[in-house]
């Protein structure tokens, strides 16, 4: 399973699970536009690198010894529907298969308590829907307590948020690296938050601002389940897949901020190597690829930022300490 502080709950591939239990799990159904109520709800969630598309079901998720009990999940491919066009376009890629996914799956540990809470007040395209059992699946609005939720955010204790520690790299990165994730912020005598920690807070959507060579990019989030350090930098080579390849190893530093004020900004020193050929070696960790992207605003920390850090992340409307949430720190 990935394990993504960029994205909301529990996503598994329906082949993960295996036929018999992915059609024994109960299904979500309770549309706001389903005027039976009764009709199995279905979810479009599209990614930087593609879409998930499969059924909302409900099932007990136990995470290291904590229980989220009943969790509205989605499983993936399991084949209930036919894809939505409107999911397909706007998602590009089907990213519902371990050859595409990486992993069986993803737990989504980011800031967001419900993945789409929009989709409470409006009909988003590309989101959630309906399914009749006969005809194409509808776009519809869904309650909060039917949306896809945070497993964090559904534990009784230690639901405020997480901690990921990974250890600093060698020179060059290493064949694998093993680390801690720690639920709960200040609940607990290991997840105390330090005194001197950058503390950034997020706003609605989870961001905050990145400044990096004047330019300002106000969709920054830090995000474990990016492999790589994604932002748009033309004057970097890269190569026909998006990979920086400088010709030597860059170093550089970009200032991460609130999107309003500038209350617990942060300068943050990183590198850029020839991601091409790390990739191409037998090592799988590296504090230093990084990544083309044509979208202006994001500039997404990805997996690199996490070595060598404790890096917090709460939940959106938690408390931790004197600290309200949403924020990251580290």
């Amino acid at each position: 399973m990935v394990l993504d502080t960029g994205s909301a709950g529990v996503r598994v591939l329906a082949t993960a699970l295996g036929s018999a239990l992915a059609r024994s799990l109960p299904a979500q159904t309770g549309a706001s536009d389903d005027a039976s109520h009764n009709l199995p709800i279905s979810e479009c969630a599209v990614f930087a690198s593609g879409y998930t598309w499969g059924s909302v079901k409900r099932a007990d998720v136990s995470i290291g010894g904590k229980l989220a009990g009943n969790l509205p999940v989605q499983i993936i491919g399991d084949g209930a529907n036919a894809t939505p066009t409107d999911c397909a376009s706007r998602g590009i890629v089907d990213i519902g298969s371990v050859a595409q996914l990486g992993a069986n799956g993803v737990v989504g540990i980011g800031s967001a308590v419900r993945d789409f809470p929009l989709a409470a007040q409006y009909v988003l395209p590309a989101t959630y829907y309906y399914c009749p059992s006969t005809g194409p699946c509808m776009n519809t609005r869904v309650p909060l307590d039917t949306q896809i939720m945070n497993p964090v955010a559904d534990f009784t204790t230690d639901n405020n948020g997480t901690i990921i520690r990974l250890p600093s790299l060698q020179p060059g990165g290493q064949a694998s690296a093993t680390g801690e994730l720690i639920f709960g912020i200040g609940t607990q005598q290991n997840n105390a938050l330090p005194s001197g920690a950058n503390i950034i807070p997020l706003d609605s959507n989870g961001y905050f601002t990145t400044t990096y060579k004047g330019n300002t990019f106000g969709s920054g989030v830090i995000d474990s389940g990016s492999n790589t350090t994604i932002f748009r930098d033309t004057t970097i080579p890269f190569d026909a897949w998006g990979r920086y390849i400088p010709a030597t190893t860059l170093n550089l530093s970009a200032l991460l901020k609130p999107t309003s004020g500038a209350v617990g900004a942060a300068t943050v020193p990183f590198q850029v190597a020839n991601t091409a050929n790390l990739l191409a070696s037998v090592y799988a960790a590296f504090d230093n690829i990084a990544s083309y992207t044509s979208l202006p605003s994001y500039f997404i920390w990805g997996l690199p930022f996490f070595f060598g850090r404790s890096v917090y992340t709460a939940l959106s409307g938690a408390q931790a300490g004197a600290q309200s949430g949403p924020f990251v720190a580290f």
